[in-house]
């Protein structure tokens, strides 16, 4: 694509919903750059190990059974942060994964390909609690101009309610003895617990213990195949094609929506060009100031560079990215670039349970956490965050559970015995594989505070280090005193949903900051307006999640970027096209 009208900077999870909207309901030609690789794209059947082609067009280059071959279930092979398929850092896996500088215990979880970070997610959908918009300073919009942008996502994402499996029941139980009962509406505002809203789509409904049938999608199985391994892919089911994939990631979802676009002469088109790193945004003085013009990009295999002119620029890099090229641009910066990041201050709160305590509450000796999608039931209070019921592969549960935490080893780890839970740190060695050997009775319980933008946190340009991009990007997050109370109340009703639904040991693994939801770096109000069109580059905007004004309160931010998304290109249709 020569001539488009707008370019995209990124095809995670925002670039792709924001460049079909442009095409579908404006008709508008979109060209996507996206830094990393794309996989399930017959153009590159071997991503991480030639460059294969250039751009893609067309829907019918998506093979469902090549993302299978690509995207295994073994978990090393997707979490790596070095050589795994869902890092950071560009597809030629012969090179070393993008540096960032983090100079503090904290843990920074991205990836880089098309479908961004959504490649490792697990699907959940809930929009944010409509008094993190409305009562809070930071928004120049009211939520209820991104319900009709939700209720689009929804319907593209499909999203709905996961499938209750053991863990959830013993979760349920847990919530109502504890005196909180189920919320029944998606625009929260109220405490109670609540069915997760999920973009995984249901296995068939006669599926039970004693199926024995194929999961794959030839044979006529369709929905997910309640395998736990969603977290880092698992394009399930088997041998479907990309877009009836189970989860709705955005390359199984907005991607195929976007490419669709180019057999309807009636709309727009979309390209989508993957190991295409974007260094610079070119901009030239229009009749009301600063206007961008178009961008300058590398292509990651071969090292050669390109430019685009464009009518508009969308920046849809992430939380990181996004304000490291605004940066590296050298365009105008009155303070609030990279500034404000915010991230849920995630904990972990895991329960051990007896066998008679689950069997109690639904008549199993077991709960199994590794079945059933990874969260499929919630806790929100608005206000303070929310939390979820989690299971997943037993690598990670091994990580998360025991051995991420900043409170050093559990057996020198002090606890308050006015504090519900038993143990925190790390555990290792014998105790460890007890702990593990009781997997089966094991779950844990994630902790998402409502956390504010603070000016203090974010992301700058590291003044020593470069890459060939450019300054690599500086990193900083601390949680506010306000952030820590919000983490504390939340374990301590999680502890208790544990204990009244049974659990005979309670452990707190205290995690460091981990920068997983990440939002707010180029905020709306700040940096951007209501229309998400910058206020000092005219034709710029940003549409992913750093341009959330803050944590949405708590819930998963997905729902809330691409409703955000969607709302820009209608913004941009309607001011200059």
């Amino acid at each position: 694509m020569r001539d488009p009208d707008v370019v995209v900077i990124g095809a995670g999870g925002d670039g792709p919903a924001c460049a079909s909207r442009l095409a579908r309901a404006h008709g508008l030609d979109v060209l996507v750059l996206e830094g990393g690789a794309w996989h399930g794209n017959e153009k590159w059947p071997e991503p991480h190990a030639d460059s294969g082609g250039t751009i893609s067009t067309d829907p019918d280059d998506l093979d469902g059974k090549l993302l299978d071959e690509q995207f295994t279930v073994r978990e090393a092979d997707a979490n790596d942060p070095t050589w795994g398929y869902l890092r950071v850092g560009p597809a030629d896996h012969s090179r070393a994964p993008w540096f960032r500088n983090v100079p503090q215990n904290l843990f920074l979880w991205q990836v880089s390909a098309v479908g961004g970070t959504t490649a490792h997610y697990f699907g959940n959908h809930p929009r944010a609690y409509p008094y993190a918009i409305d009562e809070q300073p930071h928004w120049p919009i009211d939520y209820e101009d991104l319900v009709p942008y939700y209720q689009l996502n929804e319907a593209v994402t499909r999203t709905q309610q996961a499938p209750m499996t053991n863990k959830e029941e013993v979760f349920i139980a847990g919530a109502e003895r504890a005196g909180y009962d189920r919320i029944d509406t998606l625009n929260v505002t109220e405490t109670g617990w609540r069915p997760q809203p999920n973009a995984i789509e249901a296995p068939p409904a006669d599926l039970d213990a004693k199926y024995d049938g194929s999961f794959s999608y030839d044979d006529g199985f369709r929905g997910d195949s309640l395998a736990a391994d969603h977290f880092q892919g698992g394009p399930t089911p088997e041998d479907a094609p990309v877009r009836e994939k189970a989860r709705k990631s955005s390359n199984v979802s907005w991607v195929p929506r976007a490419l669709d676009t180019n057999a309807d002469p009636e709309l727009g088109t979309v390209a989508i060009r993957p190991n295409a790193y974007v260094t610079d945004i070119a901009t030239d003085e229009g009749a009301g100031g600063l206007e961008a013009t178009g961008v300058e990009f590398r292509d990651t295999w071969s090292g050669n560079t390109a430019t685009v002119e464009a009518d508009v620029v969308v920046l849809a890099a992430g939380c990181i990215e996004s304000p490291r090229l605004w940066l590296n641009s050298g365009l105008p910066d009155d303070g609030w670039v990279g500034k404000g990041l915010t991230t849920h201050w995630f904990d972990w709160i895991v329960g051990t349970y007896p066998d008679d305590a689950i069997e109690e509450i639904n008549g199993e000796a077991n709960m199994d956490p590794f079945v059933g999608q990874n969260s499929a039931v919630r806790f929100d209070k608005p206000g303070v965050g929310g939390m979820e019921d989690i299971g997943m592969t037993p690598g990670l549960v091994s990580f998360g559970n025991y051995l991420f935490s900043r409170a050093g080893y559990s057996f020198d780890a002090e606890v308050d015995p006015d504090e519900p839970w038993d143990s925190r740190g790390y555990v290792v060695g014998k105790e460890l594989k007890r702990r593990m050997a009781n997997y089966r009775n094991t779950k844990a319980l994630l902790i998402l505070t409502d956390d504010l933008p603070r000016r203090n946190n974010g992301v700058s340009l590291d003044d020593t280090f470069a890459d060939e991009h450019g300054a690599v990007p500086e990193i900083r997050w601390e949680p506010h005193p306000d952030d820590d109370a919000k983490r504390d109340e939340l374990a301590r009703i999680a502890a208790r949903i544990h204990r009244e639904a049974g659990a005979e040991h309670v452990h707190r693994c205290d995690w460091p900051p981990l920068l997983l939801h990440m939002q707010s770096s180029m905020a709306m109000g700040k940096v951007v307006d209501e229309n998400a069109q910058a206020y000092n580059v005219d034709r710029l905007f940003v549409a992913d999640h750093s341009a959330l004004a803050n944590g949405v309160g708590g819930p998963n931010p997905t729902n809330s970027g691409q409703a955000l998304a969607l709302r820009t290109a209608d913004r941009i249709g309607a001011l200059y096209f």
